[in-house]
């Protein structure tokens, strides 16, 4: 969220004021004289600093543009220009613009090419290089009018340029266009990403994410958790009530555990038939176990009948594997301390949680189960 002034004559004469900006040359001289009439309107009447709202603010369906400029004068003629239409976010410099958008994950960013600091390209080319913001489309804001600048910027990934001085016509038509491309793309990736049946993220994607997640604990040494989970003898809940009652029971199962996992860290996802599986960033086991728990607890309490079940209704079982991993270790030490885990479970007569630590390439430091 923004804080931004509201009366229109005072975005008018912003307006009129930047069309009327010559470029590059002289460019300078005329932003200083501009800003000095600006910094004359009282506190209340204008943005006076860059930076995100304090206080926690309401849930925002509209996209979100992140305006990177070390210039509060153009930071604030776009948020009048853009702010009916697009949520705003702002930063006044490249390191404060790469936190905000891997926090806030804004549909598009404006960026400055000059700026203290770190310029716009490096800015480009870390949002790059972070499977976080590597999607997010990049529109370069430029003074220098110079082929050479936007080729190199359009080499790092930009999708398009806007020069100064600002024309806000042009501003709008070129946002617009790219929101409409990140919204499109972003619900093709959404489809690609879910699970059919159950509407979690499917196999495909949770791939990914341990992929991500296991490389970036590598580098931090922090521990990361994985829980298995498998729905009590499935096949016959599925030969007693048929198919149908057996996706029914897997979405009020997967609509269970999302009620139970809050963090937004963490995920859920469908392993394949009747397993799901949680992946929990920066968890230690204690915490995973706990969680486990509290998803165990929620299974059985849905009550779901199943006559072949010995407690009567539909229990899960679970494996919890946790641990910090160095280089050299690999994904499939995660994977199978947890899957082995969920074995135990089950082998000592299911509806349970069964857990362990490892270390490094996948040596045991500890097992228990409950």
């Amino acid at each position: 969220m923004i804080e931004r002034s509201s009366p229109a004559n005072r975005s008018a004469f912003n307006e009129d004021a930047i069309r009327s900006l010559p470029s590059s040359v002289v460019f300078q001289t005329h932003l200083g004289e501009l800003r000095s009439v600006t910094q004359a309107t009282p506190m209340g009447q204008r943005v006076s600093s860059i930076q995100l709202a304090e206080t926690a603010a309401p849930t925002v369906t509209r996209p979100s543009i992140l305006v990177v400029d070390d210039e509060p004068l153009y930071v604030e003629l776009i948020a009048d220009i853009l702010g009916d239409e697009y949520e705003i976010l702002m930063a006044n410099e490249g390191m404060r613009a790469l936190e905000i958008a891997t926090i806030k994950m804004p549909h598009l960013i404006l960026l400055d090419l000059i700026m203290p600091g770190i310029d716009g390209y490096e800015v480009c080319r870390r949002m790059r290089a972070d499977q976080r913001t590597c999607d997010i489309p990049v529109i370069f804001i430029t003074g220098l009018g110079e082929v050479a600048a936007e080729a190199k910027g359009l080499k790092l990934g930009a999708v398009d340029y806007i020069t100064k001085p600002i024309n806000p016509e042009l501003v709008r038509a070129r946002v617009n266009t790219q929101i409409r491309l990140k919204l499109t793309r972003d619900k093709l990736s959404q489809l690609a990403a879910t699970d059919g049946l159950t509407g979690l993220a499917n196999r495909s994607y949770f791939d990914k994410m341990l992929a991500y997640e296991y490389a970036r604990h590598i580098r931090s040494g922090t521990e990361l958790s994985l829980i298995l989970l498998d729905i009590d003898q499935f096949k016959a809940f599925n030969d007693t009530y048929g198919h149908v009652g057996g996706d029914d029971c897997l979405r009020r199962i997967a609509l269970a555990i999302s009620g139970v996992v809050v963090r937004a860290t963490d995920l859920v996802a469908r392993y394949g038939g009747e397993e799901f599986v949680l992946l929990l960033p920066e968890t230690h086991l204690s915490g995973a176990v706990m969680l486990a728990e509290k998803v165990r607890n929620c299974i059985s309490d849905l009550a779901l009948a199943h006559r072949l079940s010995s407690a009567g209704h539909v229990t899960a079982s679970l494996g919890v594997a946790s641990g910090r991993f160095f280089p050299g270790s690999s994904i499939p030490d995660l994977v199978q301390k947890a899957d082995l885990q969920l074995y135990i479970a089950k082998a000592g007569g299911r509806n349970r949680v069964a857990f362990s630590a490892i270390e490094g390439l996948g040596r045991c430091i500890g097992q228990n189960g409950s």
